[in-house]
């Protein structure tokens, strides 16, 4: 077996062009290029493409001697299994004898002929755009071209290197399971298909990115996803044109329905078992290649307080639980408010004793009680970014021992009073209660408006506050779901899994604005508590 080499870069761009030919070559678009059959073409139109890259490996040999049967090769070095390439280039050179007796009948092509021994090594497809070449070489995969023909074989021979499943850091639970989503596309999918067995489970895939080509792709049971919103979901994905995509909140952005809105109108998470959850509800999932959160649309505002173990426990515990997160939320928002509203405007309405407390505290504070608490709200902002952007083996601590020094040192300076770093640490601990950390996000920016709300015209401005929030919150649409239902709207049948959680056997339809063609999920569903006979 003799083995050709292709000569070096150098040597390709400058063997018999000019100056001014090399330098029109370089800049020809590469989808305007052409697979020809002269493989060492091909091959130096690959090298011309890739600019001179060091990690690109090319290759020619003959299949046999004394024979014109000559393939090229061309694959990322550091994103294929060398191995797998190897046990190829000799299966090859081993079979050369075969694949000319079965060229000699005259009845196949020998790409065909190639592309039927490779199918061995794992999945082989025939390409003839350019562009595609390119594309499965950058995915990892190793190009063949067959002096003679323009048709190019593509193996998959990539050696990804990926996280293994773990349990979710963001979304952790007492009962449950404890997998989440990894960087690797096809192993997120194979989690929700690994809870989901149906052929109803359909899959889509596109490419997003001009210059990243991310692979995106969206999932939905057929039969009880709205089609209309499908057909929405994918309309405003086919009509993002960016350079790159990297993360899914950059989809998130581009595909809302309202931009400048601190809620969420898109949920992300790391579970699979709240994906495969929303899928039975009608929803559609948005998947991207490297990252673990997954996107869900449509969604609600209901739905940001709801914990995937609320539906592995006891439905009493789990409405408890939801009433709980709804008490945080409120005094999350409105706490530091309040108390500047009590304590500034409305002195008549707290019991003589607590005033007299709350006034002795005060006593030598320098600043009013507005300026007080947009101090400590934002050393406490302070602290909570220090805590996330610091090592994890230092992070937790510096945040606790932190917030001990400042606050303590802060009122035996008298700066601040006693009762204001109470108010100020149970905020923060009941914005820790929201299982969904993108609606803490907005709780905490709305936090200060009610303060300065509050700080301008007491409880009246509080309320001004709060209406002008309820009102946004209704005008807002999740891919044309009424962000509020089915609260607003209202609807009676769907109350069952809202603030209150109906026990399994009375969760037997879906939500009416997500599913509208199959809303029934349990048939012969008991209308009360199910006895013994």
């Amino acid at each position: 077996m003799r083995i050709s080499w292709t000569k070096t870069l150098h040597q390709l761009f400058n063997r018999d062009k000019t100056p001014t030919e090399q330098s029109q070559e370089q800049k020809q678009p590469f989808s305007q290029i052409s697979i020809s059959g002269d493989t060492t073409l091909n091959i130096e139109h690959i090298q011309i493409t890739f600019g001179k890259s060091a990690d690109l490996k090319t290759g020619e040999l003959y299949l046999a001697l004394e024979t014109d049967c000559k393939i090229g090769f061309a694959f990322l070095e550091q994103m294929v299994n060398k191995t797998l390439f190897q046990d190829i280039m000799n299966g090859l050179t081993a079979k050369s004898t075969e694949l000319l007796l079965g060229l000699e009948t005259g009845f196949y092509e020998l790409p065909d002929l190639m592309k039927n021994m490779l199918q061995t090594y794992g999945e082989v497809q025939t390409i003839s755009d350019y562009q595609e070449v390119c594309y499965r070489i950058l995915s990892g995969e190793t190009v063949i071209f067959v002096e003679g023909y323009t048709q190019v074989l593509s193996v998959n021979t990539s050696a990804e290197e990926q996280r293994s499943v773990e349990e979710p850091s963001t979304q952790s639970v007492v009962r449950g399971p404890r997998d989440g989503f990894t960087e690797s596309i096809g192993t997120n999918i194979s989690l929700i298909r690994k809870r989901i067995k149906s052929p109803n489970l359909w899959l889509e895939s596109m490419t997003i990115g001009r210059v990243t080509q991310t692979t995106v792709a969206i999932m939905f049971i057929h039969g009880i996803a709205n089609d209309k919103i499908v057909d929405e979901v994918r309309q405003r994905l086919g009509r993002i044109d960016i350079d790159g995509i990297l993360e899914s909140g950059n989809i998130e952005e581009l595909i809302q329905d309202e931009t400048f809105t601190p809620f969420p109108t898109v949920y992300n998470t790391e579970r699979p078992d709240v994906i495969a959850a929303g899928l039975l509800e009608g929803r559609i999932a948005i998947l991207m290649d490297g990252t673990p959160f997954v996107l869900e649309a449509p969604v609600i505002f209901t739905q940001f307080f709801q914990s995937a173990e609320d539906y592995y426990q006891r439905a009493e515990f789990a409405t408890l639980l939801r009433m709980l997160r709804y008490m945080c939320f409120f005094i999350s928002l409105m706490a530091p408010s309040f108390y500047i509203a009590m304590t500034t405007f409305h002195q008549e309405l707290v019991p003589s004793s607590l005033l007299f407390n709350l006034a002795a505290q005060r006593e030598g504070i320098p600043f009013p009680a507005f300026v007080e608490a947009l101090l400590m709200e934002v050393t406490f902002e302070i602290l909570r970014e220090a805590g996330v952007r610091l090592p994890k083996t230092v992070g937790q601590a510096v945040s606790i021992v932190g917030a001990l020094v400042i606050g303590q040192g802060a009122v035996e300076a008298g700066l601040v009073s006693p009762a204001m770093v109470i108010v100020v640490a149970i905020t923060a601990i009941a914005n820790f209660v929201i299982p969904a950390f993108s609606m803490g996000i907005p709780v905490r920016i709305i936090r200060f408006i009610l303060m300065i709300f509050a700080a301008t015209f007491g409880l009246f401005g509080i309320t001004v506050g709060l209406i002008a929030m309820v009102q946004h919150l209704c005008s807002l649409r999740s891919f044309g779901v009424p962000y509020m239902s089915p609260m607003a709207p209202f609807v009676l049948a769907d109350q069952k899994d809202t603030i209150l959680k109906l026990p399994q056997w009375g969760l037997f339809s879906r939500p009416r604005f997500i599913s509208q063609t199959n809303i029934i999920r349990e048939n012969n569903a008991p209308t009360s508590k199910p006895r013994p006979e």
